[in-house]
C-alpha cells in the first residue's frame, strides 16, 4: 500500500509541475506570438503584467484542476470524456483569470488571452496523449509475439470496443493480440479499431483464421439473437480455435476487467433457438400466498423449482428429500437469497406412504411438484425393483396423500422417454402418468403430467461427462453415431412445468416445443472443437454401444396422442390415452406381490407398459 501511494503521488506531482510549467510558457508564449517576437515600447509594461499575475494564474488553473478531479484520473485509461474534462477546466480556469485581470488592471494586449489558452489546452491535452500513447507502448513493446494466442475478434461494436481498449492497456492481456476483426456491416469493413483491420463479414472468417493465423475466436456481440449466433457458432466451430463469448454488456460493467467476463462458449449457443420464456404474472396467480410442496426438491430441476418458486412469493415452501446434503445446499440458498419466504426441508422419502401422508396432514399444501424419481436408463436396467419402488410406488403415495389431504393441483415431472419405452425406467414414468390420469378422474385435486427430453446441464447428463473426458484428454464416448436426443436448459424445463400448473385443468400430459433434436456425435466433436482441439486428432470419440434399455432416438408422443394447442406457442397438450382405470390400478398393485417375492418385475411392469425391445442399429 505504501508502494502505491509512493508511486501515486509521483505521478501526481509530475503532472501539477508540468501543467505549472506549460501555464508559463503559454503565458510567454502568447506576449511572443501577439509581437511577432519583436519589443515595441510597452513590451516590458505587458511582461511585467504578465509576470505579476502568473502566481495567480497557476493557483487558478490547478484549483479548478483539482476540483474537477483531473489530479486522480488514470491517464493510461483515458477516453475521450477525460479529455474534454481539461478542455473545460482549461476554459474555466482561463475565463475565471481574465476576468482577475481585468479587475486588477494587470492586462494584456486582448489577443493574448486566446493566445495563452488555446497553447496551454493543447499542451494540457497534448501530454496527456503523449503519456497515454508511451505508456500502452512500453507495455506492448517488449512482448514475444511467439508467446501470444493470434485473436480474432467477432463483432465490432460497443462490446469489442471495450475489450480492444482493455487489450491495449491491461496487464492481464499478456498471452493475447487481436490480429483481426470481423463484422457484417459493410460500411466497416477496411476501418481500423484501435489499429486493428475489419477484414469482413461471416463469411471471410475461414479464410481469415488461415491467413492471420489465429488460434482463439471471441465473440464480442452479446446483443446477437440466438439464432444468428448459432449461425455465426456453427461457422466457427469448424475450424480449430478455441472459443469465447462474451455476456451482456450489464454483465460485463460488474467485473473490474471486461477480460474478466470472457467465458467459454457454452454449447447451448449452438442449440440457436430463443429460450423458453415464462409467463410470470400466471406463476404468480396460482403460486403467491400458497403451500407448495417440491418432492426431490435438492436434484437438478427440483432445486431450480424451488428456486422460481420461492421468487414468487409462496405462503410456504415445503422441500422433501431423501438425500440431506442437496436438501441442505436449496435450504442454506434460498434463506440467502429469499429470506422472507418461509422454508421447511424435510428428509424423507416418497416410498415411505405414512411419512408422506403426515407431512401432507401437517402442513396442508395447495400445490404439489413431485420431482422425485430415479431417472438414470442403464442403472434402472439391472436395478428395475428400485424403479418401481421410487418411481411407480413413490409416485403412487405421493398422489395419494395429496389425494387425502385436499391438494389443489398436482404436478408430475415426466419424461420423453415415457413413449414407448425401451427401458424400465421410461416404462415407469410411464405408469406413473398413468397413475396421475387416473387419479384425475376420481378426485378433486387437478392432477397433471409434464413430459419433456434431456435437460442440459442436470445431474448425469451427457454434457457434464463429455466436458470432463475432454478436459482429461479424452476419449470422448458416444454411445452410437446415429443416436440424437431433445435438449432444453433446466430454467426452461422448469418454465414448463410452471406453467403447466397454470395451465392445468387436470388430466393433462404437457409437452414442450424443443426445437430440433440434435445428434449427440455432432455435440461431442461441437464441444471438442470448442475447446480448441480437433476430433479424432487431438481428441479421439469411441462409440461404446447402445447401453441396455437406450433409443437411438426420443419421441414426445406416442402414436394415439394427438397434439392440443395452448395459449404459449412453445406448449402443446398431449390427449389422453384410454385405458381400464380399474383394472390398471389392480396391476399396480399386483407389483407389490412381485416385489415381495423377488418376482420377475421387469415382466411385471411390460404387462402394464409394453418396452419395446430396440435393435442397434
Amino acid at each position: 500500500m505504501k508502494k502505491f501511494n509512493s508511486v501515486k503521488a509521483v505521478r501526481v506531482t509530475a503532472l501539477v509541475l508540468y501543467d505549472i510549467l506549460m501555464i508559463v510558457l503559454a503565458d510567454i508564449m502568447s506576449l511572443f506570438l501577439r509581437f511577432d517576437f519583436t519589443t515595441p515600447v510597452n513590451y516590458s509594461t505587458y511582461f511585467y503584467n504578465l509576470i505579476k499575475f502568473l502566481p495567480i494564474t497557476i493557483i487558478i488553473t490547478l484549483a479548478v484542476f483539482l476540483f474537477m478531479h483531473l489530479y486522480q484520473s488514470l491517464w493510461q485509461f483515458a477516453s475521450v470524456y477525460e479529455y474534454s474534462l481539461v478542455f473545460y477546466a482549461s476554459l474555466i480556469s482561463y475565463t475565471i483569470s481574465t476576468v482577475l485581470r481585468l479587475l486588477l488592471d494587470l492586462t494584456l494586449p486582448r489577443s493574448c488571452y486566446f493566445i495563452s489558452f488555446v497553447i496551454f489546452c493543447f499542451a494540457a491535452v497534448g501530454g496527456r496523449v503523449v503519456y497515454r500513447v508511451l505508456r500502452n507502448h512500453r507495455h506492448t513493446a517488449f512482448k514475444s509475439n511467439a508467446n501470444m494466442r493470434r485473436v480474432m475478434l467477432i463483432g465490432a461494436g460497443d462490446a469489442a470496443n471495450m475489450l480492444l481498449r482493455e487489450f491495449n492497456v491491461s496487464n492481464l492481456q499478456d498471452t493475447r493480440r487481436v490480429v483481426c476483426i470481423i463484422d457484417d456491416d459493410v460500411s466497416k469493413h477496411g476501418s481500423r479499431m484501435y489499429g486493428i483491420t475489419i477484414v469482413g463479414g461471416r463469411d471471410k472468417i475461414k479464410e481469415t483464421v488461415e491467413k492471420y493465423g489465429v488460434q482463439e475466436i471471441i465473440f464480442a456481440i452479446p446483443s446477437a439473437p440466438p439464432e444468428e449466433k448459432a449461425e455465426i457458432l456453427n461457422i466457427c466451430k469448424t475450424l480449430n480455435c478455441s472459443m469465447k463469448t462474451l455476456p451482456g454488456i450489464s454483465q460485463i460493467v460488474k467485473n473490474e476487467a471486461i477480460s474478466d467476463s470472457l467465458v467459454n462458449v457454452d454449447v447451448n449457443d449452438l442449440l440457436g433457438r430463443q429460450p423458453v420464456k415464462t409467463d410470470v404474472e400466471a406463476i404468480i396467480g396460482y403460486i403467491k400466498d400458497k403451500t407448495v410442496v417440491v418432492t426431490g426438491g435438492g436434484g437438478s430441476i427440483g432445486s431450480e423449482l424451488c428456486r422460481q418458486i420461492a421468487s414468487h412469493g409462496p405462503k410456504k415452501l415445503i422441500i422433501i428429500d431423501i438425500y440431506e446434503n442437496n436438501a441442505y445446499d436449496i435450504q442454506m440458498e434460498l434463506i440467502r437469497t429469499c429470506p422472507k419466504v418461509e422454508i421447511a426441508v424435510l428428509i424423507a422419502s416418497v416410498r415411505d406412504e405414512k411419512r408422506i401422508d403426515d407431512i401432507f396432514r401437517e402442513h396442508r399444501p395447495d400445490i404439489v411438484f413431485h420431482a422425485a424419481a430415479h431417472k438414470h436408463v442403464p442403472l434402472m436396467e439391472v436395478s428395475p425393483a428400485e424403479a418401481v419402488k421410487n418411481n411407480v410406488f413413490g409416485t403412487l403415495n405421493t398422489v395419494r396423500a395429496a389425494d387425502r389431504n385436499g391438494v389443489s393441483r398436482f404436478v408430475m415431472i415426466s419424461t420423453d422417454k415415457a413413449v414407448n419405452p425401451t427401458n424400465v425406467m421410461g416404462a415407469t414414468k410411464r405408469i406413473c402418468e398413468m397413475i396421475v390420469q387416473t387419479y384425475d378422474k376420481i378426485s378433486k385435486t387437478e392432477f397433471v403430467a409434464v413430459r419433456f427430453g434431456n435437460v442440459l446441464g442436470s445431474n448425469g447428463s451427457v454434457i457434464p461427462l463429455f466436458k470432463k473426458q475432454i478436459a482429461d484428454g479424452g476419449p470422448v464416448t458416444v454411445t452410437h453415431c446415429g443416436i440424437i436426443r431433445y435438449f432444453m436448459t433446466i430454467p426452461e424445463a422448469v418454465s414448463l412445468v410452471l406453467r403447466a400448473g397454470a395451465f392445468a385443468k387436470g388430466g393433462e400430459i404437457f409437452v414442450l416445443d424443443m426445437g430440433k433434436p440434435v445428434k449427440i456425435l455432432d455435440l461431442a466433436e461441437n464441444l471438442i472443437r470448442l475447446s480448441g482441439r480437433t476430433p479424432y486428432v487431438d481428441i479421439k470419440i469411441e462409440f461404446t454401444g447402445l447401453r441396455p434399455g437406450e433409443k437411438l432416438y426420443e419421441e414426445l408422443l406416442m402414436s394415439e396422442e394427438g397434439l392440443e394447442a395452448t395459449s404459449d406457442e412453445m406448449i402443446y397438450i398431449g390427449k389422453p390415452v384410454t385405458f381400464d382405470s380399474d383394472e390398471f390400478l389392480k396391476k399396480v398393485e399386483s407389483m407389490r406381490t412381485v416385489l415381495a417375492n423377488n418376482g420377475d418385475i421387469k415382466a411385471a411392469v411390460s404387462e402394464i407398459v409394453p418396452i419395446h425391445v430396440q435393435k442397434e442399429e
